[in-house]
């Protein structure tokens, strides 16, 4: 038995030697076209064109948002040199650039633009505290919001400058009224948004979620305040804008200190390109707090699909 199974296992070993030697090559030879043909085209087809076809339309909008800022500032450049307006009215932007960096230089801008920031923000900051539990209120017990309803109109409708004069009344010339009439401007889009955005929700989910069980406080939470979200910050947005817009008429009035006080001094003391720095300033500082509202936004925002 021995000798049978040694004879069996020599006369096997060069059939499975031969076919090693067959298969071998053979494998060799279609996996290196395989893996060439399925890996290399493929990720060349996919990756870089995609990445391409992203910078494009990203570089197209960059430079149309630049051509329109550049042709803005070559008119204001070549308007007042070319005696279409009075240079002593509106001086040339390179002149008011230069203002512009003797304020920043002399560090006048920057005390300016730091109590300006502070009252916006303070103001800014009460409006979401108080604007958002109260637009969530409103906007899921309709009982309070049929009882509320005439007295948001009427006050909805009223121009926020309209009633400066009465919070000075109230609350004098110091840091509180115009902290206060901030607040104001800012609580209404906040509010209004935040109403809008409960009562949008689609009713399909609602329904869903109570189906599964949900009680109203996990319902509010996992459906309604999420889907509510985008829309209370598009109203964040706006009282963003709101609250640097207002804040130069309240510095106006009584303050010391102030991008508003800083424009509304240089125009009464006859400093025409002071007073043009300070328009441009407190513009680029509403320009940065809205991109920062934006990015918050999408931060908060990631569920969301975009195209």
């Amino acid at each position: 038995m021995a000798s049978i199974t040694t004879t069996s296992t020599s006369a096997d070993t060069p059939d499975a030697a031969a076919a090693a030697r067959h298969a071998v090559p053979g494998t060799l030879n279609q996996a290196a076209p395989d893996t060439a043909s399925r890996v290399v085209p493929d990720t060349a087809s996919r990756v870089v064109p995609d990445t391409a076809s992203r910078a494009v339309p990203y570089a197209a909008k960059v430079a149309r948002r630049s051509a329109a800022v550049a042709l803005l500032a070559a008119v204001w450049e070549v308007l007042p040199r070319a005696g279409v307006f009075d240079r002593t009215f509106l001086p040339p932007l390179s002149e008011v650039l230069l203002a512009l960096g003797d304020l920043a230089a002399s560090g006048e801008l920057l005390d300016h633009a730091r109590a300006s920031l502070g009252r916006s923000l303070a103001g800014f900051g009460l409006a979401i505290v108080f604007a958002v539990p109260l637009g969530l209120l409103i906007g899921w017990y309709r009982p309070l919001a049929e009882f509320l309803n005439p007295v948001l109109e009427l006050f909805r409708n009223t121009a926020t400058l309209a009633l400066l004069p009465v919070f000075v009344l109230l609350l004098g010339l110091g840091e509180t009224s115009k902290v206060a009439i901030i607040l104001y401007a800012a609580a209404w889009p906040i509010l209004l948004n935040t109403i809008a955005g409960v009562r949008g929700v689609d009713p399909l989910l609602v329904k869903s979620a109570r189906s599964m069980g949900l009680r109203p406080l996990a319902l509010f939470q996992k459906v309604i305040l999420p889907a509510a979200v985008p829309t209370i910050f598009t109203g964040v947005r706006l009282a963003g804008a709101y609250s640097i817009l207002v804040l130069v008429a309240a510095e106006m009035v009584g303050a010391k200190a102030g991008l508003g006080y800083l424009i509304n001094d240089a125009q009464f003391n006859f400093r025409v390109h002071d007073m043009y720095a300070g328009i441009i300033a407190i513009s680029v500082l509403g320009l940065l707090f809205n991109v920062f509202l934006v990015s918050l936004e999408r931060r908060f925002s990631t569920w969301r699909t975009t195209p």
